[in-house]
């Protein structure tokens, strides 16, 4: 199980899973939803108490990952294989253009 911590802003936003059935899911944090009802990360994903699930990763984490040539030097840089794609966005996106940023949860490490 590989999993993320979502952030808007800097501010933490709630949790990426990638199960170890490959299953993906997203939720938001409990304080983020009481905080702030109205700021999604996505209009595909509205701040919610439940969670996304979904066979493949969200279209939008998906779309964070380099393409191209960035994204080969990426794959080569952390040796990773093109389709793993949790792989790429826990290594990769950290620091985005845009206002959501992933940070890899490390097992006994907070996030």
């Amino acid at each position: 199980m590989r999993q993320g911590v979502v952030k808007y802003n800097n501010i933490r936003a709630g949790l990426l899973t990638e199960e170890d059935d490959g299953t993906y899911l997203f939720e938001y944090d409990e304080e983020y939803v009481q905080d702030y009802p109205h700021r999604f990360i996505t209009f595909q994903m509205p701040v919610t108490t439940r969670p996304y699930r979904s066979k493949r990763l969200f279209p939008f984490f998906d779309g964070l990952i380099p393409e191209g040539w960035l994204l080969t030097i990426a794959a080569d840089s952390w040796k990773l294989k093109k389709n793993d794609r949790m792989g790429l966005l826990l290594a990769c996106c950290r620091e985005t253009i845009g206002a959501v940023s992933v940070h890899p949860v490390h097992p006994n490490a907070d996030a």
